[in-house]
C-alpha cells in the first residue's frame, strides 16, 4: 500500500510545472511539466540553462549508490542512510532500491515528507518529545501495520513526556537508548547507569517499547580511530548489558545503530565484533552524505581514503556560475554566492572553466569569499578568465548544498540532462 502511495507521489512530482520556484532552469521551459522537460534531454551548457545552476552527475550518483550497497552487504550491515542530507524522495527511493533497510531522519517535518512518499521504515536519529508530532506518529502507526518507526530516548523526563502524549495509542512507539559520545558531546545519556534508568522508565511506559541502543560516533571529542572504536565498543557493550537484564523481551530483534559519513569503517569493524545476543541483531548504519559525496569536507574524511581497497566515492555535485565582472587582473566575480553554494565548512573550489564549448582546468582561480549572490575570485597571472565564462565549482558539505535548490538537474558526462531531483526542506 505505502509503495503504491510512494509511486503515485513520485509520479506527481514529474507532473509539476516548471515556473519561478526553480532556479537555473531554461526560461523557455516555463509551463512544461518536469517530465516533459526531462524528456527533451536538453544540454546543461547549450540549451538555455541559466547561471547559477547546480547539477548532479548521473554517473557519479549511481556509482555512489551502488558502492554503499556493496559495502554494507560485504560487512553485514543494514543501512538506513540519513535522509536529511538530500531531503529528496526520489533519492530515498533509489537508496531503498539499492538495498537500504529504510531512511534515517532528524525532525518530524522530515518524517512527514518521507511518509508522503511511501517510506515504510524510518529511524529518527533524535529525541522526540513534541506531543503533536508524537500523536501524528501514533496515528500513522495505527493506520499502517507495515510502518516501522524508531527514535532516540536519552532521559527519564523525555520518556515521561512521550508516555503522556501517547496515552491511548494503538501501538507502542519503538525507542532506542542514545549513548552520548562523551562529555561535552551532543545529545545522549552520559553514563551506563543513567542508560539503565532510562531503560527502566521505558519498561514502565506501556506506550513505548525498547528495541535497542544507538549513538553517533561523529561527536566523539578529538575523534581518532582509537577513541571512536572505544566509544562504539561502549555502545555494543551497553546493548549486551541491557539484553542481559531482559530489557528487550518485548521485541523480536535488537537494534544497534551508529554511523555518520566519517567513521563508518570503524562502525563496521566494531559491529562485526558484537557477541551473540538473545535475539537477532539489526546492525544499522546511517551514513547519508555518500549519495552526493563532496569536494571538501567528506573528501578529506571519508573512510574510503583509509581503506582504498573498498572502493572510492565520487563527488557528484558541480555548481556552475558565470563570470560577470573582471575589474582587475587579480580579481573576478561570478554570479553565485551564499544563496547558491555550501559555505559552512569550506568555500567552493573553482575546478573548470568553459568557454566556446571547451572545458579546461581553472588554473590560477581561487574563491576567496562569498557575498549573497557573488563569488569573489582571486586570479593569478596564469588564469585565463573572461567575462561570460562559465566556472564549475566543487562544493563542500552535501547537507548545505541540497537545501539551497528545490529542483536539481541530473546531467550525464556530456551535459545531457536526464532527470530532475526535487528537494523538500
Amino acid at each position: 500500500m505505502a509503495r503504491d502511495i510512494g509511486t503515485e507521489a513520485l509520479a506527481h512530482l514529474a507532473e509539476d510545472r516548471v515556473d519561478h520556484r526553480f532556479k537555473g532552469l531554461p526560461p523557455d521551459a516555463v509551463g512544461l511539466t518536469v517530465a516533459e522537460l526531462a524528456g527533451q534531454r536538453r544540454n546543461l551548457f547549450t540549451d538555455g540553462f541559466t547561471t547559477p545552476v547546480l547539477a548532479l552527475s548521473a554517473e557519479r550518483l549511481e556509482h555512489n549508490l551502488a558502492l554503499m550497497e556493496t559495502y554494507t552487504d560485504r560487512h553485514g550491515l543494514a543501512f538506513a542512510p540519513h535522509g536529511k542530507t538530500s531531503m529528496a524522495p526520489q533519492l530515498f527511493r533509489r537508496q531503498i532500491e539499492h538495498g537500504a533497510w529504510g531512511i534515517t531522519l532528524a525532525v518530524p517535518h522530515q518524517v512527514w515528507v518521507a511518509r508522503a512518499f511511501g517510506i515504510e521504515r524510518i529511524f529518527l536519529a533524535n529525541e522526540l518529545v513534541d506531543p503533536a508530532a508524537l500523536r501524528r506518529i501514533a496515528e500513522d502507526l495505527a493506520a499502517d501495520p507495515d510502518f516501522r518507526f524508531v527514535c532516540y530516548v536519552d532521559s527519564v523526563r523525555g520518556v515521561e513526556l512521550m508516555d503522556a502524549a501517547l496515552r491511548g495509542s494503538a501501538r507502542p512507539v519503538d525507542v532506542v537508548v542514545e549513548l552520548a559520545a562523551g562529555e561535552g558531546a551532543r545529545t545522549g545519556v552520559r553514563t551506563e547507569a543513567q542508560c539503565a534508568a532510562v531503560a527502566d522508565a521505558v519498561a514502565a511506559a506501556a506506550t513505548l517499547r525498547l528495541v535497542g541502543v544507538a549513538g553517533y560516533e561523529g561527536e566523539v571529542p578529538r575523534a581518532d580511530h582509537q577513541r571512536v572504536t572505544a566509544y562504539l565498543r561502549r555502545l555494543t557493550a551497553l546493548a549486551a548489558e541491557l539484553d542481559k537484564g531482559g530489557h528487550f523481551a518485548d521485541t523480536d530483534e535488537i537494534v544497534v545503530s551508529a554511523g555518520g559519513s566519517a567513521w563508518f569503517d570503524a562502525v563496521a569493524e566494531v559491529f562485526a565484533e558484537l557477541p551473540a545476543l538473545s535475539l537477532p541483531v539489526l546492525r544499522l548504519l546511517r551514513s547519508g552524505a555518500y549519495v552526493s559525496h563532496d569536494d571538501g569536507h567528506y573528501r578529506r574524511l571519508t573512510p574510503f581514503a583509509r581503506v582504498p581497497e573498498e572502493g572510492a566515492l565520487e563527488p557528484a555535485f558541480r555548481l556552475w556560475a558565470q563570470v560577470v565582472s573582471r575589474p582587475s587582473a587579480e580579481q573576478a566575480f561570478a554570479n553565485a554566492g551564499k544563496r547558491d553554494a555550501a559555505h559552512d565548512l569550506d568555500l567552493p573550489d573553482a575546478q573548470v572553466i568553459r568557454r566556446g564549448g571547451t572545458e579546461r582546468p581553472a588554473a590560477g582561480v581561487t574563491v576567496t569569499g562569498l557575498s549573497d549572490q557573488h563569488a569573489w575570485l582571486r586570479t593569478e597571472p596564469e588564469a585565463d578568465l573572461e567575462v561570460g565564462d562559465w566556472v564549475g565549482f566543487g562544493l563542500s558539505h552535501p547537507c548545505t548544498s541540497f537545501d539551497k535548490w528545490q529542483l536539481i538537474p541530473v546531467a550525464e558526462a556530456d551535459g545531457t540532462v536526464v532527470d530532475y531531483i526535487r528537494t523538500f526542506f
